[in-house]
């Protein structure tokens, strides 16, 4: 049994729904009709695409390879699913086909996922620069204990897959050390895990409602925390006038988890807003299908997840206070872009 990473960056929330992984490529027919293993696809890439040049002909078809003939039936994915930084595993239940009447990504196989939407701070840092490949496909060969421990755990809870994973970690004697390049991509992903787990780990609930009044102040607010623990439901309210009396007023809920928030705690929030305010909900984690659902249709709610907050702070980094900077401290520094061709 191998252990695969896969990024599937275009789509949304067709993997999960839909049972599949897949990779783009859609201007490439079925695979199953290219004979002579990856000679055969790089003979048939070449001709599709005649000014590419050799090297990308022979990146092209090692993901196309891997995909079509090296998995296997059994094996486990790792998915990385970009637009809210969770990571889903499952294990690949078909063997290669081909999607015709799907209007994008059509070269698929079947995945029974196991965890959903699992927050990156569940594993070691180490780990995720190695799911940090530019690659499309690609195997996982350091931190496989990690991954399959999440996976086949029994405890569904954030804390109690965390503690299994960095057992799991303590345990493995592999070198940690990342065998790809940093490009651009992999280091601004390694930033952003670093700010999370720092949020998480390194603040209280307390603290992570005074951090986001001091975030709100960054981008141009006034903000205060309400009285802690009193606070029916709202941590910090917001303005722009220095005073407070001119509305809008901004009623800011707080949750320093990276669990999934429901629907029903978004509700609360949207209840306590009044004639004219806006609301705010703040988490290191993400939300569900349904929670995202109220804040479409509710008027003046926004709900910020946890790759919304690391943005503001890295956006807003020289703005925070110094305490807040000592607490995640960053420096600016110039990196080869993904794109380059050397």
């Amino acid at each position: 049994m191998n252990v695969w990473g896969i990024h599937n960056d275009s789509l949304t929330t067709e993997l999960v729904e839909e049972g599949f992984i897949s990779i783009g490529w859609d201007d490439q027919p079925d695979l199953r009709g290219i004979r002579d293993g990856r000679q055969g696809l790089k003979r048939a890439l070449a001709e599709q695409h005649p000014d590419a040049k050799p090297g990308s002909i022979a990146a092209r078809a090692g993901v196309l390879v891997r995909f079509r003939d090296e998995m296997n039936v059994g094996d486990v994915v790792v998915a990385p699913y970009k637009p809210d930084s969770t990571i889903n595993l499952g294990v690949i239940s078909s063997d290669y086909y081909f999607e015709p009447d799907a209007t994008t990504h059509r070269h698929r196989r079947r995945v029974e996922w196991g965890k959903i939407g699992l927050p990156r701070t569940v594993f070691t840092q180490p780990a995720l620069f190695e799911i940090g490949s530019v690659l499309t496909v690609f195997r996982v060969r350091r931190h496989v204990d990690e991954f399959l421990t999440a996976l086949r755990s029994d405890d569904d809870s954030i804390d109690g897959l965390t503690r299994a994973v960095d057992a799991a970690a303590d345990r493995s004697s592999e070198d940690d050390a990342a065998g790809d390049e940093p490009r651009a991509s992999r280091i601004d992903r390694h930033t952003r895990d670093f700010v999370l787990e720092a949020l998480h780990r390194r603040l209280s609930h307390q603290e992570f409602e005074e951090f986001t009044a001091e975030l709100l102040r960054a981008l141009g607010y006034q903000a205060r925390v309400t009285q802690y623990s009193q606070d029916g439901g709202v941590d910090v309210i917001a303005h722009r006038d220095p005073l407070g009396v001119e509305p809008p007023q901004i009623k800011v809920q707080c949750k320093h988890h990276t669990g999934t928030i429901s629907a029903p705690e978004v509700q609360q929030l949207a209840g306590a807003q009044g004639p004219g305010e806006l609301s705010i909900f703040v988490t290191l984690g993400t939300y569900t299908k349904d929670a995202r659902s109220i804040e479409r249709q509710r008027t003046g709610l926004r709900l910020l997840s946890g790759e919304d907050v690391v943005g503001l702070v890295l956006e807003n980094y020289d703005k925070l206070p110094e305490k807040r900077r000592a607490l995640i401290p960053l420096t600016r520094v110039l990196v080869v872009s993904d794109s380059a061709d050397l």
